[in-house]
């Protein structure tokens, strides 16, 4: 075995070590719930909308919409998320689709990442989880540490769901970890299907 051959083999048992212990360390995802599968009919619930005004699933009826659930501005693979979905936003717009973001934290703090955008998007508050618990969402001490005196210690586990104009959910997507993201092109793909 040459030289170049046994770096690859260590390399490659290095990565796989490394995603072992990565699975372990990390919270792993719960399975899609029976409520938010492909073809069910979006369950309702209410949230605070970014204005103040209490907001329904229900009235996302007419028009597609993509709705995020993210875990806080803490996260930085929610920022990330939405620094990449922002960044294609006109593309979900020009398909004729909403964007929300389903957030339990402040939603003053939210505002200024949309501002900070300067796009279009909606924020809806679930502060005390109830939205992420309804659809079996909840993310038992899903907050570091050093957050969860500000935070609370439960957050919601990072979704992106795809309603079409009738209310009926065509996409579902669970990280089954903390960073694995369905990116934009993903969900443009999804709608394009509408």
């Amino acid at each position: 075995m040459n030289l170049t051959m046994l770096w690859i083999f260590v390399g490659a048992a290095l990565v796989i070590l490394a995603a072992m212990f990565l699975r372990k360390k990390l919270p792993v995802g719960p399975t899609v719930p029976d409520a938010l599968k492909k073809g069910k009919l979006l369950p309702d619930f209410s949230a605070v909308h970014e204005d103040g005004s209490t907001v329904s699933s229900s009235e996302l009826r007419g028009k597609p919409s993509v709705i995020l659930f993210v875990r806080g501005n803490w996260c930085p693979f929610c920022t990330k998320q939405v620094e990449e979905v922002t960044a294609h936003y006109k593309d979900l717009n020009n398909l004729g689709a909403r964007l929300i973001f389903v957030t339990p934290k402040p939603l003053d703090t939210t505002r200024r990442v949309a501002e900070f955008f300067d796009l279009k998007f909606d924020f809806w508050l679930d502060e005390s989880l109830a939205i992420a618990g309804t659809l079996g969402l909840t993310m038992p001490d899903g907050v570091p540490g050093g957050w969860a005196k500000e935070y609370g210690h439960d957050t919601a586990w990072p979704t992106a769901l795809i309603v079409d104009e009738n209310g009926i959910i065509q996409y579902s997507k669970i990280s089954r970890l903390i960073f694995d993201r369905p990116n934009s092109e993903a969900l443009v793909k999804e709608l394009r299907k509408l």
